[in-house]
């Protein structure tokens, strides 16, 4: 008779899988907790103690790891000599391994867990079968995920109790994924206590990152391309685990917009409506309620939103949504940390209504400084932390006026704002009388200073008088800041740093401009 062990911490379907496989055939071998779930299911399950003659001890730490288990699992059923050693030493094949590991990383998200409890959820007899069955993926399937169950019945069902080697082949694919997965969970884990010693570099000698997928999609950034959605695991509110309430699946590039787009959102305390389009926000504003702050936000370029992703810090209601019905303006996606039901109902009255993706977060998001941020290049990959300054920008008062109050509001918001357009970036932002702040225009990823600042004037229009101006880095020249004050602006803010600061500051006090130096910049390519 066939020999399956099953031993898993998700519970999700075991009972009936044990079922199934003992019809297929099959007499099984467990552990523990899902021993004892198998067995109250009415099937008939034998302890690998009872099997082994080895006792569980340690706490569990030692129950599968025996040669039994082990050699049931590696030997070669083609070798005489594999067959042989498992007869000499009572070893019976193990054809079928059924495990899914301790939850580590969900150990590690709980609040005000110790130390111990995390180490005691490394995995070590788990992780150890899944690669000695994977191994020997010829003659073992193994399964590591409650989703394979059905398929693995109808295909034994199908194929007198056999399982295709093609088959096996994909099991064993997904066994080590899931193995180095599970690994990579721990690595990041000692790698931040590691950060924590003394005298020890910030980043490993080694990395290692795994994702799990979240779905195929349609294709990449253009059509000729592939692509696919992943999630890195994390438990706090994250597009890759936000819900999608309504609309179209997601596109490759909806995915990169909506996350620049929940990025500015939350930069900021006050109601934040942010509206991207090609990764750059064409509009965002901050005021006492919703709706105030998206017809603020739609008002720094229309044109531009049209089709755009809207995000917000804040639930998002049905009075804010029947404002952006009634402005005609096309959305492609909306996220936000909560959405009302009637909202959706709201939004489905436009004519684009049904197809636009909602997807709620289900809370706001960590805005954790060792947040790690990855570039492919070729042949390698760039890492660095996120753009979280660990300290506020300074105010340096660089010229002889005085930002006024309405100026500084409107310079700490451009501020938030220039940190998430595309380099070269310029901002121009206002001060509206019920102190609510947005963006007049922006002047995105050129190659030299003064075309973004041409082209954030050029947006900005009429609103541009009056308006207060943030630049990522420092004015190499005058000419950009100059652009700006013929314009209207009357405050700006930037990095400071230039060899050229003091003709900047003179250019400034010529046209009566106030100017903050923060000592920060935010180069965002």
């Amino acid at each position: 008779m066939r020999r399956a062990l099953l031993s898993v911490t998700d519970k999700q379907g075991i009972a009936e899988f044990a079922a199934g496989l003992e019809k297929a055939g099959f007499s099984l071998l467990s552990t523990g907790g899902t021993q004892r779930v198998i067995a109250a299911a009415g099937v008939t399950v034998q302890e690998v103690a009872d099997y082994t003659g080895f006792p569980e001890m340690m706490d569990g730490r030692v129950k599968t790891l025996h040669p039994k288990v082990h050699g049931g699992l590696l030997a070669r059923r083609d070798d005489e000599a594999h067959v042989a050693a498992m007869g000499e030493h009572g070893i019976d094949a193990i054809d079928l391994l059924c495990v899914n590991l301790y939850r580590f990383r969900e150990t590690v998200a709980k609040a005000g867990i110790g130390r111990q409890d995390i180490v005691e959820n490394i995995d070590i007899g788990g992780p150890a079968m899944i690669r000695s069955g994977a191994k020997n993926h010829a003659n073992v399937a193994v399964v590591v995920d409650p989703n394979d169950y059905p398929e693995i019945l109808r295909l034994l069902s199908e194929n007198d109790g056999q399982l295709p080697k093609d088959f096996l082949r994909k099991l064993a694919a997904k066994a080590y994924a899931h193995t180095a997965a599970y690994d990579s969970a721990i690595a990041q884990w000692f790698d931040r206590e590691r950060r924590e010693m003394p005298d020890e570099p910030f980043f490993a000698s080694n990395v290692a990152m795994a994702g799990e997928k979240v779905s195929d999609l349609r294709y990449g950034e253009n059509p000729h391309q592939r692509a696919a959605y992943y999630t890195v695991g994390e438990q706090a509110a994250t597009l890759a685990g936000a819900k999608l309430l309504g609309g179209k699946a997601l596109s490759y590039n909806n995915i990169l917009d909506a996350d620049a787009a929940m990025q500015l959102a939350f930069e900021f305390d006050r109601t934040s409506c942010v509206i991207v389009k090609h990764n750059n926000p064409c509009g965002t504003a901050v005021a006492d309620d919703l709706p105030r702050a998206y017809e603020l936000a739609l008002s720094g370029d229309p044109v531009s939103a049209f089709g755009g992703i809207l995000a917000t810090n804040g639930t998002f209601d049905a009075k804010t949504a029947a404002a952006v019905v009634a402005t005609g303006t096309f959305l492609e996606v909306v996220i936000a940390p909560t959405i009302e039901p009637e909202a959706i109902a709201e939004l489905q009255k436009a004519k684009w209504g049904k197809n636009v993706r909602i997807l709620e977060l289900g809370g706001k998001p960590d805005k954790s400084t060792d947040r790690f941020v990855m570039r492919q290049v070729s042949g390698g990959f760039l890492l660095q932390t996120a753009d979280i300054p660990p300290e506020a920008p300074k105010q340096d008062l660089a010229t002889k006026r005085q930002p006024t109050d309405a100026e500084q509001q409107a310079l700490a918001f451009a501020w938030l704002c220039c940190k998430h357009v595309k380099s070269n970036a310029i901002v121009l932002a206002r001060t509206a009388d019920d102190g609510a702040c947005f963006i007049a225009g922006v002047g995105a990823g050129q190659m030299s200073r003064v075309d973004s600042a041409k082209l954030a004037v050029d947006k900005a229009g009429d609103q541009s008088l009056g308006s207060v101006v943030a630049s990522d880095a420092f004015f190499p020249f005058a000419d950009g800041l100059i652009v700006c004050a013929e314009a209207g602006a009357t405050a700006v803010i930037q990095p400071g740093g230039s060899i050229r600061d003091a003709e900047i500051v003179a250019a400034a006090e010529e046209h009566g401009m106030a100017m903050w130096m923060t000592g920060q910049r935010h180069f965002r390519h």
